[in-house]
């Protein structure tokens, strides 16, 4: 889909209400297939590879501000007024833009692995990967988020999710890998989620990229958020923990 002059691969599945899904940093949307298989009985689910990851183009300037104007133009294509939106990890500093931003297109959220706006240590640590994925590629950091992002329990009872972790960031273009490191470190905070906006978020106990006090923060001050921590579960929610996903998510929407 050609979506502000750039290349965009938008994948629509299902009937009924729109739900919008978001990949993090290093995803594509591939992240999200089995949820997308499940959910597409009931409403109409979109996937994007977001630009510079994926099968979508490399494109310059790229920064949160950027996918989210890309994600209501996607909408906007599609002839979609209204989604419900759901965000992982960098994921869901996107889909909190969108609802600070172009609220009356936001009917729900989810954040799966929430991340907060970087401070000036991580802001250096993603300036550095990209540097170091210009030098080495994407496999230079796979390993490395294969080895940290994971729960324990994943690596010793789900090799094949850390496997397809592992390829899944290995298989970025280095460049746009690059500079969506770079658009993470750049990233500001979206400000509190709206409390007229219903609000889950989902993480693991095991998660040191999204920790559930990330989510706790979130929920405070909202009164119908609601936040579910899962046991033995690291950064990459869906994938290590896909029919627990599944079954919050779907009674959310």
């Amino acid at each position: 889909m050609q979506i502000h002059n750039h290349n965009l691969t938008v994948e629509v599945d299902g009937t009924g209400p729109a739900v919008l899904l978001v990949h993090g940093l290093g995803g594509t949307t591939n992240y999200y297939k089995v949820l997308a298989d499940e959910l597409r009985d009931r409403f109409t689910v979109i996937r994007v590879d977001s630009a510079g990851a994926g099968r979508s183009d490399v494109v310059e300037d790229l920064s949160v501000a950027h996918h989210a104007e890309d994600l209501v133009a996607v909408l906007d294509a599609l002839e979609i007024d209204t989604a419900a939106l759901v965000g992982h990890s960098m994921g869901t500093l996107v889909v909190r833009e969108v609802a600070a931003r172009f609220p009356q297109r936001v009917s729900k959220m989810a954040l799966l692995g929430a991340v907060a706006a970087p401070g000036p240590d991580a802001q250096k640590a993603q300036q550095d990967r990209a540097a170091l994925v210009r030098r080495e590629g994407t496999g230079g950091v796979a390993a490395a988020v294969v080895a940290n992002a994971l729960s324990p329990q994943t690596h010793e009872n789900q090799p094949l999710v850390a496997a397809f972790v592992q390829e899944l960031v290995a298989g970025q273009d280095p460049e746009g890998y690059a500079r969506n490191c770079e658009a993470l470190a750049g990233a500001s905070n979206p400000g509190p989620v709206s409390a007229d906006l219903p609000l889950l978020l989902i993480t693991g106990d095991a998660d040191k990229v999204g920790p559930p006090q990330t989510s706790h923060d979130l929920a405070a001050g909202h009164p119908d958020a609601r936040v579910e921590i899962l046991t033995g579960v690291g950064h990459w929610t869906a994938l290590e923990a896909a029919d627990d996903v599944y079954g919050q998510l779907a009674a959310f929407l």
